[in-house]
């Protein structure tokens, strides 16, 4: 854990490792915040995208995962303001055009697939695996960046929703392996 000096200001500040400058720590510290600005608003964008695709699922076996990973992911979000206030800031979010994105590729594949079909189920996990995907590398980063900048708590938090991620990743693939895939491939 990093030691803190509060001589200065009466507020704990980070101790810097030697050889690191307090331009290059602000500024790792600066590009720390606005990726969890973006991850923010992108677990508030999967919530919504979440809806429709649950909607749009046709198995129940895969609606229950896409209503399972929503609940899921508002913890996510209160977990992510959590982390905000250990590391003293206030929880923002900044438009992240990655899950944008991708969310529109997911409500694509809906519009673009035969209602009811296995198919459509099919398409739905990959499109949900790419959003863990993105989720998975982004937690990855941040929980690198917590420890480096001596935030361990947050660290911590960040790791639990990583290790969460994955988990809902192993569980997208069993759901597609067990039947769904092979159901599809036998459609016309």
């Amino acid at each position: 854990m990093a030691k803190t000096d509060t001589t200065h200001t009466g507020s704990p500040i980070a101790e810097k490792k030697p050889g690191s400058s307090a331009e290059k720590s602000s500024s790792l510290k600066k590009f720390f915040v606005d990726s969890l600005k973006d991850i923010h608003y992108a677990e508030e964008a999967i919530i919504e995208a979440l809806t429709k695709m649950q909607e749009a699922a046709t198995t129940e076996e895969l609606k229950d995962a896409f209503e399972d990973h929503q609940l899921q992911t508002k913890k996510h979000v209160s977990r992510l303001q959590k982390v905000f206030g250990l590391i003293g800031e206030k929880p923002e979010k900044k438009k992240c055009e990655a899950i944008e994105g991708i969310i529109k590729e997911g409500e694509e594949i809906i519009k673009s697939t035969k209602e009811g079909s296995m198919t459509r189920d099919a398409a739905l996990i990959i499109a949900a695996q790419k959003v863990e995907h993105y989720e998975i590398a982004s937690y990855g980063g941040l929980v690198q960046l917590a420890i480096t900048l001596g935030h361990d708590k947050a660290a911590e938090l960040l790791e639990r929703t990583l290790e969460e991620e994955e988990d809902t990743d192993y569980n997208l693939t069993e759901i597609a392996e067990t039947h769904i895939n092979l159901d599809a491939e036998q459609e016309d």
